[in-house]
């Protein structure tokens, strides 16, 4: 055993959760984490809680109860999912205070359905702030074209957002100027910034799975030594361009407002190829002031035999460039990738949600009392 997350909490990454399930919260389990791995806050998305629900584990009695009331399949979800988020978020509440706002923070999705319609995201935000109501929530948003605007307005309403399903360069960049825009906005309204919040949730692992993918296709000995190099570069990239945005003109004057930076956090951090170490997106980016949001699985490897070695980040940006610009000289179009990984970001969540639905529907109907 290792301290190595203690390590990883002294050099500024907040160690998150990327997991959440009714049992989990029931079992302590959740409060364990917290006081022994130094877990300071939960991420979940539609594919989370398709697992958790669908194993059914903890969550019969509130089924029968909805299907008793006869309520239709999406909110019963809504009920579901809140309810853990809210149980979550009071196990995490010591953390909360203790850090000032900045962590004990526990994410819920808008609805995936719903990731190009930015009015329709807006209202499911002001929604989800209002049925979980707790201050340590984020509402996450992905960052489609259609989430960009719906970022700026739900943070200018002084609704705290996580930005999920970052996946480029440019994107995050525009995700960053959203985050500013709604601050101004939220100035311009009167409301107290400091106690506005926000992460951006820049994907790490499935660049990789699609860069090696198109890597292993070519086949070439030059190709293939680039196997694994594209994530962590593509990260430090964006923290490069945090530290440009949150040391801007533009930022000084939302800070003196009172104003809190928005976070890198580093999300899909589970290894998905058994040839790299398990902790690569751990250890490779560890850097002051970020997020890194762990499956269990991850967390675990990281307690064991993590090497936190202090900033793995600092310093590294002319050698990430340098390896996404050998990428680009294979021909793997880096444009073409971060779209790709976007779209299909959204269609997973999208069938997650779909089978939740479908798994939902047909638990309620089994669980729905006979007439008469």
């Amino acid at each position: 055993m290792t301290d190595a997350l203690k390590r990883l909490s002294e050099e500024g990454v907040a160690i998150w959760l990327d997991d959440l399930s009714r049992r989990r919260i029931t079992s302590g389990n959740l409060a364990e984490l917290i006081d022994q791995q130094h877990v300071v806050g939960v991420t979940t998305n539609p594919t989370i809680f398709q697992k958790a629900i669908s194993s059914g584990d903890g969550y019969e009695q509130q089924l029968a109860d909805l299907a008793a009331r006869k309520v239709t399949v999406e909110e019963a979800i809504r009920m579901i999912t809140t309810a853990d988020v809210r149980d979550a978020a009071d196990i995490l509440r010591p953390v909360f205070d203790a850090t000032g706002g900045q962590d004990g923070r526990v994410s819920i999705e808008v609805d995936p359905r719903l990731a190009h319609n930015t009015a329709a995201t807006i209202a499911e935000a002001k929604q989800l702030a209002w049925l979980v109501d707790r201050p340590n929530t984020l509402i996450k948003i992905p960052a489609t074209k259609a989430g960009l605007p719906a970022i700026t307005e739900v943070i200018g309403l002084g609704i705290s957002v996580n930005v999920t399903l970052i996946f480029s360069l440019e994107r995050y960049r525009e995700v960053m100027d959203a985050y500013l825009a709604g601050l101004e906005k939220a100035k311009e309204r009167g409301l107290d910034l400091s106690l506005i919040r926000s992460v951006a949730s820049f994907f790490v692992s499935r660049v990789d799975t699609e860069i090696d993918q198109r890597i292993d296709a070519l086949g070439t000995a030059e190709a293939k030594a680039l196997r694994g190099k594209a994530a962590v570069a593509n990260a430090r990239l964006a923290y490069q361009a945090y530290e440009e945005v949150f040391s801007s003109d533009r930022w000084s004057k939302l800070e003196n407002a009172g104003a809190n930076k928005q976070r890198p956090l580093w999300a899909s951090t589970g290894v998905k190829d058994p040839a790299y170490k398990d902790t690569l997106y751990v250890d490779d980016l560890v850097a002051p002031n970020t997020v890194n949001t762990m499956p269990e699985a991850t967390l675990q490897a990281t307690e064991d035999h993590g090497q936190i070695t202090g900033n793995t980040v600092g310093g590294t940006y002319a050698q990430a460039r340098a390896d996404l610009d050998a990428v680009e000289k294979l021909g793997i179009a880096y444009d073409d990738v971060v779209q790709v990984l976007e779209d299909e970001g959204v269609e997973k969540f999208e069938a997650s949600w779909n089978d939740l639905l479908k798994s939902t529907e047909a638990e309620l109907a089994r669980l729905a009392p006979s007439e008469g």
